[in-house]
């Protein structure tokens, strides 16, 4: 990882998670469970999502970097990272999460400790690491996005938490 890609990676995780701080503060209880239609997540189980998503996501990391390189497989460096950026906050296409990073009803105490942990485990790793993450990889379970980077994987983690601050404060508005 570059100087700057680490500069930016960190940036992104930390941004992220003072956006989802800000938009979680103040939350009622009403709120945090509150569904604005039969098929959609309340704001605690949209911060759930976020928490488990993270902790998977960081496992594909951690499966990536334990594998052999796999240097030269990708044709253009850094184009999965541009169109990671460009999808991921885009709200305009809904997708189904795979089951396992669906919410399962935990409780908001037990949400933000998780959340706390798995992201201060993340910032040191981006901090810390020496390692060439473009050169190790792990497959995404949507054909979309195929097979990332560990570093593509680090990116994916604020992205998807952008992604997901959105929805808070869209259903904060209804």
């Amino acid at each position: 990882m570059t100087s700057e890609e680490r500069a930016k990676v960190i940036q992104l995780l930390e941004q992220s998670r003072d956006e989802f701080f800000a938009s979680v503060e103040g939350v009622t209880d009403e709120q945090w469970n509150h569904h604005p239609s039969p098929d959609s997540w309340s704001v605690g189980e949209t911060a759930e999502h976020i928490l488990l998503a993270e902790v998977s996501f960081f496992g594909a990391i951690q499966k990536a970097v334990a594998s052999a390189p796999n240097a030269g497989w990708e044709a253009e460096p850094g184009r999965k990272s541009m169109f990671i950026e460009r999808v991921m906050t885009n709200r305009n296409r809904k997708v189904q999460a795979p089951k396992s990073i669906q919410p399962r009803g935990m409780e908001r105490a037990e949400v933000i400790a998780r959340y706390l942990d798995v992201r201060s485990r993340t910032l040191q790793f981006a901090r810390e690491t020496q390692l060439a993450l473009r050169e190790f990889t792990a497959d995404h379970p949507f054909p979309v996005f195929n097979t990332l980077s560990a570093y593509d994987w680090l990116l994916y983690i604020p992205m998807h938490n952008l992604r997901h601050n959105a929805q808070i404060v869209e259903l904060l508005k209804t």
